[in-house]
Order: structure tokens, then sequence, then C-alpha cells
């Protein structure tokens, strides 16, 4: 008789032949040993699919590889959900093909949902890791941080209001989450539509909707080296000039499924939800009179830089 993992790691890749062996075995190497390891291959050309089916050869009863049905790359969100389709756990945890574990990630999280099992879905403090690589030796390991004290259980829609994009706090790494199975399916997973350079906030619009029914708890532990690289998604995206469309693709979604939620009857949207929002928008709705509202902040704050050496020249 086959026995239900607690966890089906979901581990999505696209040409990852550099860094897979590492995600792998970084969850090898967790001390919780109640998972399954979902592969997701999105249409590699390199050897990461071969990496992948050794060791789903390897080790059949616990590693598993997957493709879509025709091969081909289908983006990040529809290969999340081919991995959600086929997971046997309670809880999905999510690993990107060039990030890292630490060996206790698994079973520190299960101790922690054990506690509060009001908890819908889990996330701590990553590591933003720049010192893999010696190009990006200017920039410094570092932890974000996160919105609310640490060990905190988190009623909805509280952290939509707190996290980003529509607060001020830090988004959540996606390889860091876990998330019960129930709440995946009830949200409908991943918004397959946030592809191409949409994907930059493809998580975004998954934790949107899971922020407005489910409590989830944060803790201030960290778990996960979130590499960072000069190749990464939200950078690409920023350099080609493109984040203000991707941003605003990602708010009018946003809007869109508020007013269905409403329509529906699945509850009032909280008027805060609504006020963040139509912040958020408001540059797109009156560019030019946002452009000069921008010009004049940024006077302002050259201006306050300034204050303190004009006042020393004076008194000089």
């Amino acid at each position: 008789m086959q026995i239900e993992p607690l966890f089906s790691v979901v581990v999505i890749f696209y040409n990852a032949e550099r860094f897979l062996r590492d995600a792998i075995d970084s969850v090898l190497g967790q001390t919780e040993e109640s998972w399954e390891l979902l592969l997701v291959d999105d249409g590699s050309t390199d050897s990461s699919a071969s990496i992948a089916r050794e060791w789903a050869d390897r080790i059949p009863e616990k590693v598993h590889y997957l493709q879509h049905p025709d091969s081909r790359n289908h983006g990040m969100s529809a290969t999340r959900n081919l991995g959600i389709r086929n997971s046997r756990g309670q809880w999905i945890a999510f690993l990107d093909a060039d990030d890292l574990w630490l060996p206790i990630k698994l079973a520190e999280q299960k101790a922690l949902v054990s506690s509060h099992t009001e908890t819908g879905l889990l996330y701590g403090s990553p590591l933003y890791w720049f010192s893999w690589s010696s190009e990006l030796s200017k920039f410094r390991d570092c932890h974000p941080g996160i919105s609310v004290p640490p060990d905190t259980l988190v009623p909805p829609p509280n952290l939509m209001l707190l996290n980003h994009p529509l607060g001020e706090g830090p988004a959540p790494c996606p390889s860091d989450l876990i998330v019960r199975k129930g709440v995946v399916d009830r949200v409908g997973g991943f918004e397959e539509s946030f592809s191409g350079i949409y994907q930059m906030y493809e998580d975004q619009a998954f934790l949107a909707k899971i922020y407005l029914t489910t409590p989830v708890f944060v803790s201030g532990r960290c778990w996960t080296r979130y590499r960072q690289s000069l190749s990464a998604c939200t950078l690409a995206t920023r350099d080609s000039g493109a984040y203000l469309e991707v941003r605003r693709f990602f708010l009018d979604y946003l809007e869109r499924y508020l007013r269905a939620q409403s329509s529906r009857g699945q509850g009032t949207i909280d008027p805060l939800i609504w006020r963040a929002l139509e912040r958020a928008r408001w540059p797109y709705r009156h560019p030019h009179l946002s452009k000069i509202t921008g010009l004049c902040r940024r006077g302002l704050r050259r201006l306050r830089r300034s204050l303190p050496r004009l006042h020393a020249r004076v008194r000089s």
C-alpha cells in the first residue's frame, strides 16, 4: 500500500542544467522524509530533462518527471499547474530550479503548521543570495525582512494591503512557500494568462487570491537561498522597459478578479483594498499628472538632502 506524502515538492524548470542538480540535492537532503518530488519540464532543450529523468529512474517511488503533452514551453504558471494536478501531498511546496533549501525547511514548516492548524499558506524570510556569483560581488547577501512581526498568523485579507505589489512590504519568495492542496484547488491554481513578459507577476496573481480568503503564517526564519541573477525575470523585465506594462497587466487582472468575486457573492471586498488598488492604478489613469507629481517629489527629495549643506554654509 502506497503511503501518501505530506509534501508535494513542485520544481519547474526550463533549460536549467546549470543549477537543477543542486536544487534536487537540497530536496533529497531534507530531514523531513514525507515528500514526493515532481520535476516538471517546461520544454527544455538542454540537458536538464536528462538530469530530471535520471533522478526519476533512480528513485521512482519519490521522484517523478513530468512534461507538457506537446513537450513545448508553456510558461511558469501552466507548468506549476501541471505539477499541482499530479501532486498527492496535503501541502504543495514550490522550489524554482535555481534556488536551494536548507535541510530543515520542510521539518520546521511541518512543525509550525501542526501548531497553527488554521494556516493555509506559510512562508519565511529567505536569503537573497548574491554571493554565489563573482559577477554580483558588489551586492551583499541580505534578508529583505517581512511585513509583520515574526511568527504571526495573519488573517485575510491583511497581507493584500501589507505586501507588494499593493503594500510596502516585500513579496514572499515562491521557493519559500508551502500551501495547502485544498487551498490551491479552491483558488484555481496559478493564472496561466501570466505568460511571456507577464511572468514577472505570476506568483503575485496566485498569492492575491490566497490573501483574500486564507490565514497565512509568516515566520522570521530563513529556509531558502533565493539565487539572484542579472538574467532573472524581474531584472530582465525592468531592463527591457516593460515593467510598467507588466504591472498594469497585473492591476487590470486584480480589478477583474475582485469584481468577479463580489458579483459571485464570495464576500464583501474590504474597502481598503479598493483604495489601495485605486492608488496603484492612479498613475496609469493620469499619466501626465503622475509625471509632474513624480518630478515634484524628486525635486523635494533633492531639496531635503541639500538643506543641511545649505544650513552649514550659512552658519559658516
